[in-house]
């Protein structure tokens, strides 16, 4: 029971990794939204595949983390305590970016996309090695579907804000975080089927050591992402109002 009840701390020290590379992400934003580093991070290939990166980065974690919860057998009253406070934030998210971005306010950001594909996780966690294909599908999904829908009728249907959550897209909505079910639900996918795989053949992969400033920003992420961009805005609004 006690080895049950530990913590993976490779899988939380990877998903610290993550982490620290977003808060880079958001701090370059941020100089650049300001007007103090000329950057485009909407356009610009070496941001925007780091953007990739990243969502994948935390969705693979957070594949890895039902992998463990599966095969723990964490019921569903845990699971529904964790997922609506996912769910909780994704709304503040959206509230918040409303107030700041009012014409590309976040809608379905990656915590609105990991609260949906976390139940979809949940549902599917007996497919076992069949993960690995869906997974693959879920991806390629994206792209066939763009290419169907754009030499078809049905661009308009799936464009519109009401079902573009989907990913079946021809042009991305205006909005400042996007994180569609598909392809990214691909992404957990694959992490649980790598997580399943692991602790079936090398348990000892993810229960080894990680960099402890890592695993400590793994465990505490949710509320480290919800905190850590009002920080970062604060902090170089009074440089800004410091050097005006």
């Amino acid at each position: 029971m006690t080895a049950l009840k530990a913590r993976f701390d490779r899988i939380d020290g990877l998903r610290g990794l993550a982490v620290v590379w977003m808060t880079a992400f958001h701090f370059s934003f941020d100089l650049a939204h300001a007007g103090l580093w000329r950057q485009n991070l909407y356009a610009d290939p070496f941001w925007t595949w780091q953007r990739v990166a990243i969502v994948s980065l935390f969705l693979f974690c957070a594949g890895l983390g039902q992998a463990v919860a599966a095969q723990h057998a964490v019921g569903w009253r845990r699971f529904w305590r964790r997922w609506a406070q996912v769910a909780g934030c994704a709304l503040l998210v959206s509230a918040g970016s409303a107030i700041m971005f009012p014409n590309s306010w976040i809608y379905f950001g990656v915590l609105h996309g990991i609260a949906a594909m976390l139940l979809i996780a949940r549902l599917t966690a007996r497919c076992g090695r069949w993960l690995w294909p869906m997974g693959a599908l879920a991806i390629a999904s994206k792209f066939i579907a763009a290419y169907a829908i754009d030499i078809s009728t049905s661009a308009t249907f799936f464009n519109q804000n009401s079902v573009n959550w989907l990913g079946w897209i021809t042009q991305k909505p205006i909005t400042e975080d996007y994180v569609p079910i598909f392809p990214w639900l691909g992404v957990l996918w694959w992490g649980m089927a790598a997580g399943f795989w692991l602790l079936q053949n090398h348990p000892r992969w993810l229960q080894g050591r990680a960099p402890h400033f890592l695993s400590w920003l793994g465990r505490w992420s949710l509320p480290y992402y919800m905190l850590h961009q009002p920080v970062l805005i604060g902090l170089v609004s009074a440089f800004t109002w410091i050097k005006a």
